[in-house]
This record gives C-alpha cells, structure tokens and sequence, in this order.
C-alpha cells in the first residue's frame, strides 16, 4: 500500500511517499526549484518520490494533507472580523489566494496529479504530532507540537501510545509561543519563518536584562506552563506587520532593518526572548511529565527546532529519553499525515526498535551514482580527479586536517532544514580563524552565526556534557562543551556550547569514516559540518547544484561521490549556461 503525503501553500512545501508503513521519499518542494521555503504545490517532490519507489499517480492508494483548510480559513474571518474595520489591508492580500486555491485542496490535488483516489486531511498539530510519535523508536511517550499557528491550534500535548496518538490540551490562536519569538525575529531585524534560528545563534552575544519586562506585559506565564499573550503589543491580528508602536515604545526603540548593525541592545533582547521561550517550554514538558509519567518525550513543531531549549529538556527535566522530528517545521507535515493515515486511520500494528527511530536518519531525498556524476563531470569538461572510497576518505580528511573547505556531496538528500553529513560543507574544527572563514567567505552570511561539529557517537560524551547514550543524530540538541576539551573553537559558541550532530557507522558509513580518519590524523573526532548553500539558498540537491556553489564561493575542492574537484583547477566559471537544457537530468 501507498500513501502519499502533501504539505503546501504555507512556508516549506513537501511531499513523503511510505509503503506499507516504511517510509520510502521525503524531500521539501524548494530543494528542486531552487527558491527558499516554496510554499507552492510540490510537483517536483511528488514526482521525486513516485520515481524513487518506481510507481505512478495510480499505485497510490491514499493522499494526504497536513492540515484543514476549511477551519484555518474560518480562523482567519473570525481574526478579521474581530479587529475590523483594522486588517483591511491584510485581508484584501489574504483573500485572493484563498479563494482561488487554499479553499480548494481536494480538486487541486486531482487535477495536478491526475489522481482521483481518496484524500485525508488531518489538523496542523495532528500531523506535527504523528510526525513525532510514529518514526519514534518508543513504544509510549509524551508529545509536545508548537508552532505559529496550523488551523486555531498553536501548541498542543498529548499522549502516543502503539499506533494511536491522543492530543490531550491545547493552547489555541492568537496565543503562540511560535508567533511570540517570530515577533522578536522581525523586531531584531531577521526575516519570520526563516530567521528564527539566526535569532538563537545571536542570543548568546547579549544579556537577559528583558526577561522581566516581556513577562510582566507580553505573557502571562502559569507554572503549568499554559500562557496568553497581551495582544495590544502585537501587530499580527490586524497587520502584516508583528509588531505595533506600543511594542516598540515598550522597547524604546523601532525595529531593526535587515541589514542595519545588530547593536547591543538587540542582542539583549534575542537573549532574554530565548531565555524566556526556554522557560516556556520547561514549564510544559515538567507538567507533561507530571501528567504523564512517562520516561519518553517527542517534540515537533516549528519551536521544536530551538535546539538551546531542547538541550535544557533533556538535561534538566525528568524525561530520560527524547525525540525531535527532524523536518520539525510544515515540511514534516506531510510525513505525519503518511504516518498518520498508515497507523491511526487504518490502525495497522506498529513495531519499534526501541534504539532507532524509523527515519533513515533523514536521508530521504535524490541520490546520484558515480556514473551519473561522471557524465555529468564529462559533459562539461570539468576536471576532477577519481578515487576509491578508501583514498578518497583518506585524502578528504587530510585536505581537512590541512584546513582546506570541502564541498561534500553523497548519497541521499537529507530530509529537513539541517544538512547531516551528505549535502555538508566542511572544515576543521580545531582553528578559531575557520569560523569566520566559512561564515564570510563561502556562506556569505552573518559572522555571529555559529558552526555545529558533526562527532563520532562513541566520543560525544567525552567532548559534550551529555550522556554516553545519548544521541543527536539530526543537529538538534545544544550541550556545552566539556572545559578540558575545548580545542575545538570553530564550532563552540560564545556561550561555550554547540549544536551537536553525533554519527553512527550504521546510518552513514563514508561521512563516519572520514570523521573517524580526520581523528586519526588530528587526535579531534569532530569537525565543522554546515550545509552545502550560500545565504538565502536552500540546500544543494543535485551535481549542478553542487558545482554551481562551489564555483561561487571559496571553497577549496568539491568531493562528489568517487570524484574530488580541485578548485584551482577548474576552468573559469560562466554562469549564463542554462545546465538543464543542455544536460537533461534523469
């Protein structure tokens, strides 16, 4: 049986294919058409995903969609007729979208896929909540989802037992945890739904001199964890804008511009809303457990990518296990719908492997062999130069060592915002100066921006202050860095803490042999690991991709499957070829 999963028309469409219960493609929309967080209807991921299990439209049994339309639409007149005649403005730019498309998902799905089987449509935080539990390596735990908003929804906490989920309490619209620090995203001048985590990575830069103040006006926080907002600071119900003139007066002082000097007082301010969503957060899993009893937690959700604040979850509340959906944004709806449908609607048995979830350690999207590579290489006259696995590990990590910055391009595509170590630039992770390197001259973003360090599982523990059995295979947990192991300056932050990836053999062998030959060489079983993009692009997804930010940036070589390209080597970039027309990929 196939089931295929939708999530589109907001931020980070995507697609997921599962068959009889195993999840088979997943891979978000923007990944194919090259524009960040395509919200729009995911043709080239649905058509990746049917390729990738060698089936049709007419194999697929069920579809479904990540959310309901037809109450988030009653949400949004309710919202307006509630301000108006405020709004106005934001209702004229809202409203033809959705009644030309939004409202009309069912004849929308049949008539771009051809497809006229049956269509399911969960909640928003039904399908974050599946998302979570399902792929789970737990047989029974707590979920927490938070986001912005799905239909009225904005955070909710259940119960997953087997193959059924249970959502339990709900916080509902215009009460967000997500929307809240989205507000702090846009007052400090980053862009909402995209720039939330360069708020995190600015936030240890500052001081917590705000928490008081934004607790005592903005939120009223119980000890249960349950909040509301004072709505008359938010600009979010009657304006495109977050915020409004008395939350900018609260602060004494306008909104920072994109591009404007991130000056003290805003890094104070992204530290104290951190400080505070943190709290948030603590105060809801203490009462799930209270409520629960139970050892496991699942998180999903927007928020859920706050990876300072699932680190404290771990670490400072009783759960002793936790799992994090690794596509925790709407791009991980339409796996919890697939998930959803194939356990809860049909009700089909569900076994786990209580040490492995069942994600494929994200590794979900297009992979390309060597040979078609090495066409692609040919084809263009690009010079490179062909290794086996062992000499090609083996001169990757010294290139490394050597502080050279890879390109890194294998197997498949990771699913989700984070790149895991197959679409990865890298980079060694002993030298302070490689920081500012990789942030100024290949990633052309921010320099307070943080590096995560990708290190062998068996030697986070000696490295981290984290458990031995601890895992963080999808880069979303934040541990301090252990005193005496500080050598590693290039991915520890200003706090002394880092964003951890650990890499077992099993679920990636060539990424953990060369991490583990690099340690051979250098004593450091950690290196940097950034995704394989420059500033405001989305991940790379294939060799064009790859070949195109390599030659736009100063990364130093390019190692894509069997093949490593020497920068120096390479003739002069042009960039007015059109790649697809003149080499038609398969």
């Amino acid at each position: 049986m196939y089931i295929l999963g939708i999530s589109c028309y907001y931020h980070d469409s995507a697609a997921c294919l599962m068959r009889d219960g195993e999840i088979i493609a997943a891979a978000q929309e923007e990944r194919f058409t090259r524009k960040k967080h395509d919200f729009h209807f995911p043709h080239n991921a649905i058509k990746y995903s049917l390729s990738e299990a060698g089936i049709g439209i007419n194999d697929i049994n069920f579809v479904g969609f990540y959310d309901k339309p037809f109450i988030k639409f009653e949400r949004i007149l309710e919202t307006y007729l509630s301000v108006a005649p405020a709004g106005i403005k934001s209702f004229i730019q809202a409203m033809p979208l959705w009644i030309h498309q939004k409202l009309w998902i069912p004849n929308l799905i049949q008539k771009e896929l051809g497809y006229s089987g049956e269509i399911i449509f969960t909640e928003h935080h039904e399908s974050h909540a599946a998302s979570a539990f399902f792929p789970s390596q737990f047989d029974e735990a707590a979920i927490l989802t938070a986001d912005g908003v799905g239909e009225w929804t904005t955070t909710s906490m259940g119960v997953g037992k087997g193959n059924k989920i249970t959502i339990t309490d709900e916080i509902k619209f215009p009460h967000s945890l997500g929307l809240l620090y989205s507000t702090f995203t846009y007052y400090c001048g980053f862009k909402v739904n995209s720039g939330e985590y360069k708020l995190m990575g600015a936030a240890p830069y500052g001081e917590s001199k705000y928490v008081d103040l934004i607790m005592n006006e903005l939120i009223d926080l119980k000890e249960d964890g349950s909040f509301k907002l004072n709505m008359k600071y938010f600009g979010y119900l009657d304006d495109i804008k977050m915020t409004n003139g008395k939350f900018n007066r609260l602060f004494d002082m306008p909104p920072r511009q994109s591009e404007a000097k991130m000056n003290q007082k805003y890094l104070d301010i992204a530290r104290s809303i951190q400080v505070v969503t943190e709290e948030v957060m603590l105060r809801m899993v203490k009462r799930l457990y209270k409520e629960t009893g139970l050892k496991n937690i699942c998180l999903a959700g927007g928020v859920a990518l706050n990876c300072v604040a699932n680190g404290r979850i771990i670490r400072e509340t009783p759960f002793e296990n936790i799992f994090i959906q690794p596509a925790a944004g709407d791009a991980g709806g339409a796996l919890g719908v697939a998930q959803f449908i194939w356990y809860q609607y049909l009700g089909n048995d569900r076994k786990v492997d209580e040490k492995k979830d069942s994600m494929k350690a994200s590794y979900l999207g297009p992979s390309f062999s060597n040979e078609y590579i090495k066409k692609f290489l040919n084809n263009y006259n690009i010079p490179f130069e062909e290794l086996e696995n062992d000499k090609l590990i083996s001169k990757t990590a010294q290139l490394i060592a050597e502080k050279d910055v890879i390109g890194w391009f294998q197997g498949r595509m990771e699913f989700g915002p984070r790149a895991l170590g197959n679409r990865s630039i890298l980079g060694d992770a002993r030298f302070p100066e490689m920081k500012d390197t990789v942030n100024m001259k290949i990633k052309f973003r921010e320099a307070f921006r943080p590096f995560a360090p990708s290190v062998l599982k068996e030697k986070a523990s000696e490295y981290f202050d984290m458990r031995d059995d601890l895992e963080s295979p999808y880069m979303l947990l934040v541990a301090p860095v252990r005193e005496d192991k500080r050598v590693i300056p290039a991915v520890t932050h200003v706090d002394y803490s880092a964003r951890i990836q650990t890499v077992r053999r099993e679920d990636n062998p060539i990424y953990y042999d060369l991490i583990n030959e690099y340690y051979k060489l250098t004593g450091v079983p950690a290196i940097i690991n950034t995704s394989f993009n420059v500033r405001g692009e989305p991940i790379v997804c294939i060799p064009e991709d790859a070949y195109k930010c390599f030659m736009r940036t100063n990364m130093d070589y390019l190692v894509m499957g069997n093949f490593i390209l020497d920068k120096k080597k390479q003739p002069s970039f042009k960039e007015d070829i059109d790649w697809k027309k003149e080499f038609e990929l398969d």
